[in-house]
């Protein structure tokens, strides 16, 4: 315990810079580590002999459902975990660890739900999402074996976010880091080994997945956690749920709209080219998550240090950190640009060597990029009003560059232009669009939300 109260007190009082390396840098190295469960399996899924494009595309088409369940994790646990970092930063244990055991409860009946839901109706949905006779038969064999895990996932993804609220984001890491570091393991051994293709993939990821979420459970019920979980906590509470739904559809629509996008692309990429151009999508989705996921950490790393001064009133000290986020932000987005300018057909190679698909991913890459160096702005603009509490904000924020931009773009571009090069162009002009709103948004509110009243920069 009294390294808990120590933690919480570097929250409030350590250099700003120091702090948010310490806390950004394991919660990087946790987004990277995470990231590798999709990627370690689309890298070794897109180089299976013969069959690799076909079966890359296949397990692409299940992107969205992977996504609607991370986005029921995001509801509970980024709808749980900042209103938890704020009453501990108001000295209200009590009330922080109620938080936590209705955000279990949630996590735990929307597992439920989600598994019995996609296991009843996964054919019509996969083929409604994009896939076609060719592909079915691998996204199928991916989907029913990984929907046996949804549990794991929703409890591995959902609670780690209670442990980086309490600024212990290196132990936060490590429980990404073992299940990720077994899933590297056992990849290879199911998939090529024991020969079961895409289903080894699923049953390594949710065996993973199983592992980190006891290691998260196990923390959180021990007297190494400031927040633990106990069963008074999880009686649902209608004023808690209410709370954490408020906050926390913010992320699930992020995260959920994710799922809707793709579908969108995946259709019109299959209407306008074919498996060719949805196995593209595929590869480019990948290399965003490359992107994103670091960058997430970053603001995962900083969320408690401002949704902690700012449940203390320490006003200044939030403006501090948001000016130093958001310089990391854009560099990251800026350099990640570059990247994907110069070298298009590299990181095509890491998922698949069929040189058909390659020149593709390598023509229309530079193209469906062209705004995401504009997106360090938006994400560190969108983390503040979330650690803030702005639920209605943050989802203002979460709607306007997939809802209101990108799938009306993605669906009208193609018609207008004739040509399937309006869907990859539909990325770059919503990137650009939401990043300047969201910018000028948080501009003109700061001020209000911000007093310049409060306490000096430590």
């Amino acid at each position: 315990m009294a390294q808990t109260r120590r933690d919480e007190e570097a929250l409030a009082s350590a250099p700003i810079g120091r702090l948010m390396f310490k806390l950004a840098v394991p919660a990087v190295a946790a987004q990277l580590i995470n990231m590798l469960y999709n990627i370690v399996d689309r890298i070794y899924i897109g180089h299976i002999p013969q069959v690799g494009q076909l079966a890359l595309t296949g397990v692409g088409v299940t992107f969205p459902i992977l996504m609607l369940i991370s986005a029921f994790a995001a509801f509970a646990g980024m709808g749980g975990a900042p209103l938890a970092s704020i009453r501990l930063g108001a000295g209200d244990r009590e009330s922080a660890e109620q938080i936590l055991g209705n955000s279990l409860t949630m996590l735990l009946c929307t597992a439920a739900v989600l598994t019995l839901f996609f296991s009843a109706f996964k054919r019509p949905i996969l083929m409604a999402f994009g896939a076609s006779n060719d592909t079915i038969g691998y996204a199928l064999d991916y989907i029913s074996i990984y929907l046996l895990g949804t549990l794991f996932v929703q409890l591995a993804l959902g609670l780690n976010t209670f442990i980086s609220a309490q600024g212990k984001s290196l132990i936060a890491m490590c429980s990404v880091l073992i299940g990720a570091a077994l899933n590297i393991v056992l990849d290879p051994l199911f998939i090529f080994v024991f020969d079961l293709g895409v289903r080894g993939a699923a049953i390594a990821t949710i065996l993973s997945q199983a592992v980190s979420a006891c290691w998260v459970l196990f923390f959180l019920c021990s007297s190494r956690s400031g927040l633990r979980i106990s069963p008074a906590n999880m009686k649902p509470r209608a004023s808690v749920l209410g709370k954490i739904a408020g906050l926390g559809v913010a992320p699930f629509i992020m995260q959920s709209t994710e799922s809707l996008v793709t579908v969108v692309l995946n259709t019109g990429l299959q209407t306008y080219g074919g498996d060719l151009y949805v196995g593209s999508l595929t590869i480019m989705q990948s290399v965003m998550q490359m992107i994103v996921m670091p960058i997430q950490g970053i603001t995962q790393g900083t969320q408690p240090i401002m949704s902690y001064n700012y449940g203390a009133g320490n006003y200044q000290r939030v403006r501090s950190t948001f000016k130093r986020l958001l310089a990391v932000t854009l560099t990251a987005t800026v350099c990640a640009f570059l990247a994907v300018l110069l070298f298009p057909r590299s990181l095509a190679l890491l998922f698949n060597d069929d040189p058909e698909l390659v020149a593709l991913v390598g023509r229309v890459m530079p193209l469906f990029f062209g705004g995401i160096w504009a997106f360090g702005a938006q994400i560190a603009c969108q983390t503040t009003f979330m650690a803030l509490g702005q639920a209605k904000t943050s989802l203002f924020l979460a709607l306007l560059r997939k809802i209101f931009l990108l799938v009306p773009l993605a669906l009208v571009l193609p018609r207008v232009t004739g040509s399937v090069m309006g869907i990859y162009a539909s990325e770059p002009i919503a990137d650009l669009l939401a990043s300047a709103t969201t910018l000028t948004l948080f501009l003109r509110r700061r001020k209000t939300l911000l007093p310049t009243a409060g306490a000096e920069d430590s």
